[in-house]
C-alpha cells in the first residue's frame, strides 16, 4: 500500500521568519537511550551528488546550515573522516549561547568536541581544531599508526584514541570509544567514505539527510562510498521538513536493530 508521507510542519519561527532553534532542538533531540547514538547528516542533489566542486556548501542553503547547527547544539562529539576535515576546513565547535541551558541541562559541556578518523594521521597539527579548541580534539586510528604522528598528535594536545589494529580503525570501535568516554550523542559528518564505514559495520542509527532541489551530473561521490553491503539495510522515515524545494529528512532504524556499546 502507498501513501503519501505528510510534511511536518515547524511552525516555530524566530523574528526573521526562520525556523527557531527552539523548535529544530526539539524537532533532532536525540532519543534516550543507555548506550551510544550514532547520527549521520548529510546533503544530496537530486541525482546523488554529495558535493560540487570538491565540497557540500554549493548544495547546501541556509536552512540546511541552520539545521546543521543545530545538529551539533545538540551532539556530545562529532566525528569527522581526515579527508572531510582537510578539505572543508575544520575548525573547533564553538559554544552557542542558544543551546547553553539546554546542554547544561543535559550534563554536557559548552561544546562538542571533534574527533577525527584516521589511520595515516596524515593532518596538520598546527591547526586551530588541533591547537585551541574549546573542547579537546580527539584522534582516533589505529595501533599500527606512525609513532611520529601519534607523537605530534599528543603534542598539539589532541587526545589520542587506538580504535583498531594495524593500520585500519574499526568503525565499530570507534563508536564503544568515544561512548567510553562519555560520549553518548555522536554526530558524524562524513565524509562519504567514513560514512560508508559505519553504514558496512551496521552501527549507523540514524540518518539525517538533505535532499537539494539541484542536479549536478558529473562524477561526485554520493553520500556513503565504500564497499557494498551484502543486503541493504532498511531504514524507516521519522520526519520530513521542506523549504523553498529543498527536504531536510530524518530517517531512523527500527529499535531492535539498534546497536549497544557492548
Amino acid at each position: 500500500m502507498r501513501r503519501l508521507f505528510p510534511v511536518t510542519d515547524l511552525t516555530s519561527t524566530d523574528d526573521e521568519g526562520e525556523w527557531s532553534l527552539d523548535a529544530l532542538a526539539d524537532a533532532y533531540a536525540y532519543p534516550e537511550a543507555d548506550g551510544p547514538w550514532l547520527r549521520a547528516n548529510m546533503v544530496s542533489t537530486l541525482d546523488g551528488a554529495a558535493q560540487h566542486d570538491g565540497r557540500s556548501q554549493p548544495i547546501s542553503c541556509a536552512s540546511d546550515m541552520r539545521i546543521f547547527g543545530t545538529l551539533r547544539g545538540l551532539a556530545d562529539v562529532v566525528v569527522a573522516g581526515a579527508e572531510t576535515v582537510r578539505q572543508e576546513g575544520y575548525r573547533p565547535a564553538r559554544a552557542r549561547e542558544a543551546f547553553a541551558a539546554r546542554r547544561a541541562a543535559a550534563g554536557q559541556g559548552p561544546a562538542p568536541a571533534i574527533a577525527v578518523v584516521s589511520g595515516s594521521l596524515d593532518l596538520d597539527f598546527s591547526l586551530p581544531l588541533f591547537v585551541s579548541p574549546l573542547v579537546p580534539t580527539l584522534v582516533l586510528t589505529g595501533a599500527g599508526a606512525p609513532p611520529g604522528r601519534i607523537t605530534a598528535a599528543r603534542d598539539a594536545g589532541a587526545e589520542v584514541v587506538i580504535a583498531g589494529e594495524g593500520s585500519r580503525v574499526d568503525p565499530a570501535r570507534v563508536v564503544r570509544e568515544l561512548a567510553d568516554r562519555g560520549l553518548r550523542r555522536q554526530l558524524t559528518e562524513g565524509g562519504p567514505r567514513l560514512l560508508g564505514q559505519f553504514v558496512a559495520a551496521g552501527v549507523l542509527d540514524e540518518l539525517c539527510l538533505t535532499v537539494s532541489p539541484m542536479l549536478t551530473a558529473g562524477d561526485a561521490q554520493r553520500i556513503a562510498g565504500g564497499p557494498a553491503m551484502a543486503v541493504p539495510e532498511r531504514f524507516a522515515l521519522a520526519s520530513v521538513l521542506e523549504e523553498s524545494g529543498f527536504l531536510f529528512t530524518r530517517y531512523r532504524r527500527g529499535p531492535h536493530t539498534a546497536h549497544s556499546a557492548a
